[in-house]
């Protein structure tokens, strides 16, 4: 049992997220995610969650643990092509996780999922946290343009572009 995480986490409320993403961040990254959209037949969504609770902290949840059940509550796996993508934030753990429906995760290797994921935290480690939720975004827009290009079908979005606050 890690005593300082489980500190961490009781001592790291909503209030963070709120200083972290003002609104106006929050709207920035809506924008974001929608204007990926345009370039590709894949979804994303980014989700924020201050700390985990005190039973998940106690059975040694991990943020990957938590991005997991995230990605199936806001179900992200609900997609017609199976390539909706999760960017998962746990603020007390200063953690990001990707996690990639089927589909995609096929085309993009886990390691490829890291990479983008460490491009994040490098600006995450100079509170730059909008900036890196924006680098994040794009580089999966990348993946996503090249195994899922736009398609003629139009484009139908399937999942909230607006950003999940998980309580």
């Amino acid at each position: 049992m890690n005593f300082l995480r489980i500190s961490r986490h009781l001592m790291t409320g909503q209030l963070s997220i709120r200083r972290t993403f003002s609104e106006a961040s929050l709207d920035r990254i809506e924008q974001a995610i929608m204007s990926s959209e345009q370039r590709h037949d894949g979804e994303i969504v980014f989700a924020v969650e201050a700390a985990l609770d005190l039973a998940s902290l106690l059975k040694d949840k991990s943020a990957r643990d938590r991005a997991v059940d995230a990605f199936s509550l806001l179900r992200v796996w609900d997609t017609e092509f199976n390539n909706g993508v999760l960017i998962y934030l746990l603020m007390a753990d200063r953690d990001v996780e990707i996690i990639a429906d089927r589909g995609i995760h096929a085309k993009v290797s886990q390691a490829g999922w890291e990479y983008i994921c460490q491009a994040m935290e490098v600006a995450f480690r100079q509170s730059q946290f909008e900036q890196g939720i924006l680098t994040g975004i794009e580089a999966i827009t990348q993946q996503l343009q090249t195994f899922f290009p736009a398609s003629d079908r139009g484009r139908i979005n399937e999942l909230r572009n607006k950003p999940v606050i998980l309580k």
